[in-house]
């Protein structure tokens, strides 16, 4: 409610609007987030006994995402295999896969992806605690995807333990990392 009355009136609204504040927040949330597993002995014993399996996370996340966005293309009438495909390679991280898609498959395969990967951010952030109880720790992982370094990173540590943090934090930085070489693989 401040933030929607400092803006109405127009106080701080000059300096805001010309600054990306949300980012600055993103990052103050990701050190505070940082810190908590920092300070948690029990994260560093799972990543030592996870050793290579760790990359399994972000390997589950590429196969599952393909394969759905693959079977929604077979079972609906009017949607491509390949755009469809380009589409769920964005694996979650809309900013970037929006602006590649749209670049390379047009404006409007471009919007989908943007629309898509936001409802998978949106779909991990308010299922994330249903997820972790019913399918398992790494599920709010794997569904956050790329995000699960960043935007939904909070709610995963919260729902899951801080102890996979730095799970989630891996495999949204490897997401991140591959979402625009298999973009640009599938729509060249």
């Amino acid at each position: 409610m401040a933030g929607i009355l400092a803006g109405a009136s127009g106080f701080l609204s000059s300096l805001l609007v010309h600054q990306d504040a949300t980012i600055y927040v993103l990052y103050a949330l990701m050190f505070l987030v940082g810190i908590e597993v920092g300070a948690n002995r029990r994260v560093w014993e799972i990543i030592r006994r996870q050793n290579a399996r760790i990359l399994l996370v972000p390997l589950s996340a590429i196969l599952g995402t393909l394969l759905g966005v693959g079977l929604f293309s077979w079972a609906t009438l009017g949607v491509d295999f390949k755009e469809s495909l380009a589409v769920g390679s964005g694996f979650g991280y809309y900013s970037l896969a929006s602006v590649l898609v749209g670049q390379m498959g047009g404006k409007t395969l471009g919007v989908v992806a943007l629309l898509s990967n936001m409802m998978r951010e949106m779909a991990t952030l308010l299922t994330a605690p249903l997820m972790a109880r019913h399918f398992g720790r790494l599920a709010p992982i794997v569904s956050g995807g790329a995000t699960s370094m960043d935007t939904t990173l909070p709610i995963i540590t919260r729902s899951v333990g801080p102890e996979y943090a730095l799970v989630a934090v891996l495999s949204g930085t490897v997401l991140t990392l591959l979402a625009p070489v298999f973009i640009t693989i599938i729509l060249r």
